[in-house]
């Protein structure tokens, strides 16, 4: 008995610390389905369409590769989702010439650009630049992604309605910076 008291004491204290072990490599999942590491904000991002530009503005952000980017355009007192295509002349031409506003993104940056197959944009009329080209102002709005999708209210969001957007998220449109475009 004297020998087997000391083997199972040791047994006893092995068990012990072994099971008081903390180092489990087990990942921790705090709010699951919701995304952490980024938080809704909105740039704006104003600048000029021409061709010494290339018809394309840039705009510097910084992004989780898995977020997501949505760009509205100015177009008088509301905001308008991009892509979006611009008819130039439609009541004037059977054949009405049309560009489309489009951007691509990374996570260091969004490319806003005009994308014109059918009509050279140098051919716009000085009103027609003004509207369409000059001191245009683009809201760039930055969203956690939400791969998951188990929440049934973030699948109802209409991306192409900028309000519903801002009040989903929460977002205080007085706290806006502008960033340059380039």
């Amino acid at each position: 008995m004297k020998k087997i008291l000391p083997l199972i004491l040791l047994a006893g204290v092995g068990f012990l610390t072994y099971s008081c072990d903390n180092s489990n490599d087990d990942p921790v999942v705090v709010n699951p389905g919701k995304d952490n590491d980024t938080f809704p904000l909105m740039f704006d991002a104003p600048g000029t369409f021409s061709a010494s530009n290339n018809y394309s503005l840039i705009a510097d952000i910084s992004i989780e590769p898995t977020d997501v980017v949505l760009v509205y355009r100015r177009a008088g007192d509301a905001w308008q989702q991009i892509p979006k295509t611009v008819y130039v002349d439609p009541a004037t031409s059977a054949s009405p010439r049309r560009f489309e506003y489009n951007f691509v993104f990374s996570n260091k940056a969004v490319q806003v650009r005009i994308e014109n197959q059918n009509f050279l944009l140098s051919t716009l009329t000085t009103d027609q630049a003004n509207d369409f080209l000059n001191n245009q102002t683009f809201r760039i709005v930055l969203v956690p992604a939400d791969p998951v999708k188990k929440s049934a209210k973030a699948s109802t969001v209409d991306f192409s309605d900028y309000n519903a957007v801002v009040k989903h998220y929460n977002l205080d449109e007085s706290k806006i910076k502008t960033i340059n475009a380039h």
